[in-house]
Parts: C-alpha cells; structure tokens; sequence
C-alpha cells in the first residue's frame, strides 16, 4: 500500500471513529443524559464489567491518575457510579457504575446499535461483520481512549 493510500484510510478510520463517538453520545443525550460528555462513555465501557479502580481507569483512558480521580469525582457526584471497598485490596477502592451508570450504558448501547443498523443500510449486514471481524483483528484488547 502506497504513503497517499495509508494516508486515505487511516483518515477514513479517525473520520468514522469520529462519527460514530459524536452519534453515540448524541443518541445518549436524546435519551435524557444531557450532563455526560464522551469522554464519560470511554470511562463507563472500563467500568461496565466489574468495575475498575481509578489507576485502572486511568490506564485505559491514557491520562494521569490525578486525571482519572477527577473523572471519578465527577460521575460519583452526578450519580453514574460510587466507590466500594476493593475485595482484593484494602488500600485501593473499586469504582463500579450505578443503576443510573447501567442505564446510561443501555442507552449508549442502543444509540450505537442504530448507527451500525444504518452502516448494514449502506454496505450490507455480511458487509458490516466482516468489517467487525477485520477490525477486532487489528485492535483486539482496546483500550478504546478519547481523542482529548
């Protein structure tokens, strides 16, 4: 692949990824989650399993971990998530998303389910897997981090 072809589709990727981010949390505001920037959902997708410690977070966000405890801060206060204790670790406290975190999280689900509904419009469903499946090859552990 030439320079000016790997220039095309890394900017059709970011283009995409870019779209997508910015639609996703559309969809999440149109659902009455208005006090959420982007930059949250990255947060909620590392919290959403079993919860993670800010450190962890800050990891997968690729930020400070003075960063990451702001973030926290910030979705602790407005409700999304709380802090436990760690169950393997008594100096650390594990950040784990509420029901409002979850519901948030459902909505951001269904908001992404309908701009891939709209790619299966355009390319195809057997289309729109295979690009699944060649991109989870390329990327398979994340972490997925925000464009700051």
């Amino acid at each position: 692949m030439q320079n000016s072809d790997a220039m095309v589709l890394s900017a059709a990727l970011l283009a995409a990824a870019g779209d997508l981010t910015q639609r996703i949390h559309d969809g999440v505001v149109a659902r009455g989650f208005t006090d959420l920037r982007p930059a949250h959902g990255f947060a909620f997708a590392r919290l959403a399993p079993d919860g993670a410690t800010a450190t962890e977070l800050a990891a997968h966000l690729g930020v400070t971990k003075q960063a990451a405890g702001q973030l926290v801060d910030e979705i602790v206060r407005k409700g999304y998530a709380e802090r436990r204790p760690h169950p393997g670790d008594a100096r650390a406290r594990l950040v784990v998303l509420t029901e409002r975190g979850w519901s948030c999280t459902r909505a951001a689900e269904e908001a992404a389910a309908e701009v891939v509904s709209g790619w299966a419009e355009l390319l195809g469903e057997a289309e729109v897997r295979a690009l699944r499946d060649r991109l989870a090859r390329l990327a398979p552990h994340g972490p997925i981090r925000p464009a700051w």
